[in-house]
């Protein structure tokens, strides 16, 4: 899961998004909701994002509104480098919104009671979330307590250039990929110097991804820091190898050589890199491009797991409104709403029902014929990303201490033995 969704987004999307749209309603004053004895309750909601997600969560909450006369939602949106800071001083003030989104950083909240547990909710609802979201219906969960809704969730997928491909002669990625699957054909579709076969996998969701893969764990199932096991340390030495040993992967002085500001997804749309293993929002950028690129399922190691992005809806313990909001939030991730998600094509849909959609599956949007179904057969191994409340700290202990192995190559044992010792004594596991 990531914010970085909401980057990239072409002028041609945020014109289909803006279309219908209706201005943002200024931030209800004094306390999270007003309730008059002859009006409706007024809910408080904040998001992050810019143009396209404006846009977007405004015409959801038009349509809730449309669909009851008893509840009006004020939306903010906040710009995502500036969303936890402002959304913790509400809260810190008693001030906070009914209704906030949340990712990777949902335990920070629930872990200090600033939002609440909407199991009893759910049950009063009758709401079903494997049913509605699958594997990820329970993802925002802390001690055994649900504290946020999914509301966008799209895998990690693998975009690949089929005209570099078939000059390669090399047989499009799949599911049913292995590791050594996948090296081969980076070998095969690099050529020294001018175009490599992959992109990297440098960022935590691309190598944990593969630390899943191979059976490993970040945290284990008593709460325990384990990124120094065997598993981990392959993976990620495996992921580090691919551009100093193997040279399939462009280094980061390399990628500097090819211009300012690249990386993977905007090399992948230079016809650079062959492959690219990034989220949705990758495909804004490569609606115009002249040659013919598709997305697939990533490939798989020991077994198959792959990173989502996304962020789900929650309520603070500033809200005097809960039953309220819930049905708000109930409306927002049911079927109606969500679809409009990929009409303005600004993410993938947390519903299943809208995934495996045909507005889904052939947006109106598109330019040419995407596998979008990637998403939904991707759905079926994302795995539990450890969203501790020690995240921050955490992300933190890998930046710190991960940046030379990353820009002159290394030995990621000794440099997970040093996270390991960090991550023990940050990370407190659950009694």
């Amino acid at each position: 899961m990531s914010t970085k969704r909401t980057l990239g987004a072409s002028a041609r999307m945020v014109a289909i998004a803006a279309a219908g749209a209706l201005t943002l309603t200024a931030c209800a004053q004094g306390g999270g909701n007003d309730e008059s004895p002859s009006g409706p309750t007024t809910l408080k909601m904040v998001v992050w994002g810019g143009d396209v997600d404006k846009a977007t969560y405004q015409e959801r909450v038009d349509l809730f509104e449309a669909s009851q006369d008893a509840i009006t939602i004020d939306l903010q949106l906040i710009p995502g480098d500036q969303y936890e800071q402002k959304v913790q001083t509400m809260i810190a003030g008693g001030d906070g919104p009914d209704i906030l989104e949340v990712a990777e950083g949902v335990n920070v909240y629930s872990s200090k009671n600033q939002i609440i547990p909407l199991d009893d909710l759910i049950a009063s609802a009758g709401l079903d979330l494997e049913e509605r979201f699958g594997p990820v219906g329970t993802l925002y969960s802390y001690q055994d307590s649900v504290y946020a809704i999914p509301d966008r969730s799209g895998a990690m997928i693998v975009y690949y250039n089929k005209d570099l491909f078939d000059a390669a002669g090399v047989e499009y990625p799949s599911a049913d990929w292995s590791w050594e699957d996948a090296h081969s054909a980076m070998e095969a579709l690099t050529v020294p110097g001018e175009q490599w076969g992959y992109a990297g996998a440098g960022w935590w969701p691309q190598w944990w991804s593969l630390a899943y893969q191979n059976g490993g764990q970040i945290i284990d199932d008593e709460g325990r820091p384990a990124v120094d096991s065997p598993e981990v340390v392959e993976a990620l030495q495996w992921a580090n190898d691919l551009a100093y040993v193997d040279h399939v992967v462009p280094t980061p002085a390399e990628y500097a050589d090819m211009g300012p500001d690249m990386g993977g997804d905007p090399a992948f749309a230079a016809q650079k890199v062959a492959m690219n293993t990034t989220g949705f929002w990758a495909i804004s950028g490569l609606l115009e491009v002249d040659f013919n690129w598709d997305i697939a399922p990533m490939w798989g190691g020991e077994q198959q797991a792959v990173s989502a992005f996304g962020s789900g809806l929650a309520i603070s313990r500033d809200s005097e409104s809960p039953e309220q909001a819930f049905q708000a939030i109930d409306f927002l991730t049911d079927a109606e709403a969500q679809a409009v998600i990929i009409k303005n094509a600004q993410d993938v849909p947390a519903n299943l029902e809208v995934q495996q959609s045909e507005a889904f599956l052939s947006p109106e949007w598109t330019t040419r014929e995407v596998n979008m179904g990637a998403f939904g057969e991707s759905a079926a191994f994302v795995f539990t990303a450890p969203l501790v409340p020690e995240w921050n700290e955490m992300q933190a202990a890998f930046d710190d201490n991960l940046g030379t192995f990353w820009n002159e190559g290394g030995d990621a044992a000794a440099q997970l033995a040093i996270i390991q010792t960090q991550l023990e004594s940050i990370i407190q596991p659950a009694s």
